[in-house]
């Protein structure tokens, strides 16, 4: 979980789960773009967060232009998965590849003809900018990603707002 990389057990589930089955410092991810959703992770267990498409929101970033604009008009139900058929579902924004790519695979195309659309589409996105037959990778929280803003801040808004989240927690247990 994480960037729009998937499995088949959502961060909610698997982080407690993990947590519970080992003896090692669990990094929680998936979902994960600010103080709330830091504050869910450690609540599940995690000693740390990961986080993949808040960070691709950053101006440190090298997607492409195009690739931010796209997730910035993201909404909360723009993402759909493909890749199940294959065995490596990825979650994605829907664009002309992603409908042509479902339709295909709700046909029974073969994982060859499926790889051949795939092949260079990450790159096609996050490099030359083409949004539209490119694969744009993204977690399912794309409609919470509202800015781009330095790494630095990103961070510092995080941490910085995890005292109110804990705070707001706090006054719903009493």
């Amino acid at each position: 979980e994480s960037g729009g990389h998937i499995g088949e057990i959502t961060t909610m589930a698997l982080v407690p789960q993990v947590v519970d089955a080992v003896d090692v410092p669990v990094i929680g991810a998936g979902g994960i773009a600010d103080s709330r959703g830091m504050a869910a992770a450690f609540a599940l267990g995690a000693q740390a967060i990961q986080m993949g498409s808040r960070f691709v929101m950053s101006e440190e970033c090298i997607a492409h232009p195009n690739y931010k604009d796209f997730v910035l008009k993201a909404k909360d139900r723009s993402t759909v998965v493909t890749g199940r058929t294959l065995g490596h579902p990825a979650r994605v924004l829907q664009n002309q590849l992603t409908r042509k790519f479902l339709k295909m695979e709700s046909e029974g195309a073969s994982p060859e003809e499926l790889e051949k659309l795939g092949v260079g589409s990450l790159h096609k996105a996050t490099h030359e900018g083409d949004v539209h037959n490119g694969s744009v990778m993204i977690g399912e929280i794309s409609g919470m990603l509202n800015d781009i803003k330095p790494v630095k801040t990103i961070i510092e808004d995080i941490v910085n707002g995890l005292p109110d989240v804990v705070k707001n927690i706090n006054s719903k247990c009493e």
